[in-house]
């Protein structure tokens, strides 16, 4: 969240998207969307990636999950689709270092979801070690266990490359987008969540376009 404003411009945006999609036909003007001055390392080279910046305590993330989920199964088998937590302090940071730690420990598919309504239903403060702690036990998991591995060095490495990657992007707050480490769509940008993954999607497409030109 870019911090109050973005919240408040994110959650009108999210009022007026449209229920079902259009995507892949959508218009791409040069104010719908960031160029990075340098592009930022993509995890799978060979196909066109769409990167989606998080955080589990922004609301509006939440809200976009099942838009996300809607949009997923649109998306061309070149697509890859990868979530970065956003780091911007050391919250975010403690955030980030839970989400790797349900990635390394094979739980990111069952628990990503639950997690985010257990912050935003239940209100369960990740920084409260205990809470989180009772959380973990009544979804199955060793509390134990999972700390030593947000603690571990695989899951401080992508942590702290999170933090660099949300740095280098430029952007001001979530949810946003990067398509091929080059381009950057925020809710602003996209005036709607739906308009916002259009804009993904068209970008996405001029990628497409330049590696089939360079293969």
């Amino acid at each position: 969240m870019n911090k109050i404003r973005r919240t408040l411009i994110a959650a009108a945006a999210a009022a007026l998207a449209p229920a079902a999609f259009s995507l892949r036909a959508q218009p791409t003007a040069a104010e719908s969307y960031t160029t990075l001055p340098n592009a930022l390392p993509v995890e799978n080279p060979a196909k066109v990636e769409i990167a989606e910046f998080f955080w589990y305590g922004c609301i509006h993330c939440y809200n976009l999950e099942p838009t996300i989920s809607a949009w997923l199964p649109t998306l061309p088998a070149d697509t890859y689709f990868r979530r970065i937590p956003a780091v911007f302090n050391e919250r975010w940071g403690l955030d980030a270092a839970i989400f790797y730690a349900f990635e390394a420990l094979g739980l990111l598919e069952k628990l990503h979801r639950p997690f985010f309504d257990a912050i935003h239903k239940d209100r369960l403060q990740t920084d409260n070690p205990a809470a989180l702690a009772e959380w973990l036990k009544n979804n199955g998991q060793d509390p134990k266990k999972f700390d030593a591995a947000m603690k571990s060095f695989g899951v401080q490495s992508k942590t702290k490359r999170a933090s660099q990657m949300t740095g280098a992007s430029k952007i001001s707050g979530t949810p946003a987008l990067m398509v091929q480490g080059r381009f950057t769509v925020s809710t602003e940008q996209g005036k709607s969540f739906t308009g916002m993954l259009a804009n993904a999607d068209a970008l996405a497409a001029i990628v497409r376009k330049s590696l089939a030109t360079k293969k």
